[in-house]
């Protein structure tokens, strides 16, 4: 998901529309995302399940990324993500906020705590008060600083935990 993406600076939904002509006459198609990265370059975006696909979508998508190339922008087709991920990615969504990756003090536990992976509702108690540190952890797993299995099951309080780059669990 681009909304959490450090590279993603800003997203649109559904920017524009681009019209273009074929010989069945006047089409066109409005891109799901418009994708700025923080190094400047564009990507445009749609989505679209691979079996809801038809010859006027796989043309209309064509057409974008001809469109995108001529403009020196990248296109990028994206499929159905995985249900049991999109439902983990919701759940993290709403710890998105900076003020919820606060205090820094907190934070700061959490890294120190998950440098080699726990259980998360352990590791959540040793680094101080559950409620106050609940939230600062769903933050940085939902940023990335802290990672977990988002496709394998949804997360509970035994899901495992590490800080991004630690080792993962051997057994």
């Amino acid at each position: 998901m681009s909304d959490r993406d450090p590279q993603v600076a800003a997203i649109i939904s559904q920017p524009f529309w681009l019209h273009w002509n074929t010989a069945e006459g006047k089409r066109r198609h409005a891109p799901d995302y418009f994708v700025r990265l923080a190094d400047g370059r564009v990507r445009i975006v749609d989505v679209r399940a691979e079996d809801d696909m038809d010859d006027r979508t796989h043309e209309a998508f064509a057409a974008t990324e001809r469109a995108c190339s001529k403009a020196g922008w990248e296109f990028e087709w994206a499929g159905r993500p995985d249900s049991v991920f999109m439902a983990n990615v919701r759940w993290l969504a709403r710890y998105r906020r900076a003020r919820s990756g606060s205090p820094a003090a907190i934070a700061d536990r959490l890294l120190d705590v998950f440098g080699e992976p726990k259980v998360m509702w352990q590791g959540a108690e040793l680094a101080g008060d559950r409620l106050q540190v609940l939230p600062v952890l769903f933050h940085l797993l939902w940023s990335g600083v802290l990672e977990t299995d988002l496709v394998g099951g949804l997360m509970e309080t035994d899901s495992l935990v590490w800080a991004k780059g630690a080792r993962q669990w051997a057994g």
